[in-house]
């Protein structure tokens, strides 16, 4: 699946990703700036938290609550080494049953389960993004 949108899509595209999604478990990869946040935020927004949701850069997850269960945002840009991952239980969440959103899951491939959804996004010359979701190889 492909889209190509702009900011101003962005509500629509994640209603379309919740609506098409392989797993509740999400990959983003893209450069820095590209939007990762911004589009994880939206679609926790769509999932129906109310709060309001940010990076999780420096506490490497954070976890909202909606009344179909929690809902889990990790950022491991920050992280050194796998190990950092274990240490914070990544497993018991990816195994939970709940939503996952992780940026930078390249830098924890070892860990990665092969039932997520692979979003990538490139910025497009005019600004607007090309979203390309994939199951895992």
């Amino acid at each position: 699946m492909e889209f190509t949108y702009t900011q101003n899509e962005i509500s629509k595209v994640a209603k379309e990703i919740i609506e098409n999604s392989f797993t509740r478990i999400f990959l983003f990869y893209g450069d820095m700036g590209v939007g990762k946040t911004t589009l994880i935020k939206e679609l926790v927004k769509q999932l129906g938290v109310s709060e309001t949701s940010s990076s999780p850069s420096f506490s490497i997850v954070n976890e909202y609550n909606t009344p179909q269960g929690s809902i889990y945002h990790f950022d491991f840009y920050r992280i050194n080494d796998v190990a950092e991952a274990y240490d914070i239980g990544l497993e018991d969440y990816l195994y939970s049953g709940d939503y996952i959103f992780i940026e930078w899951p390249e830098k924890i491939n070892s860990l990665l389960p092969k039932n997520a959804n692979k979003l990538i996004i490139n910025i497009n010359q005019n600004g607007s993004r090309t979203l390309k979701i994939l199951p895992m190889e």
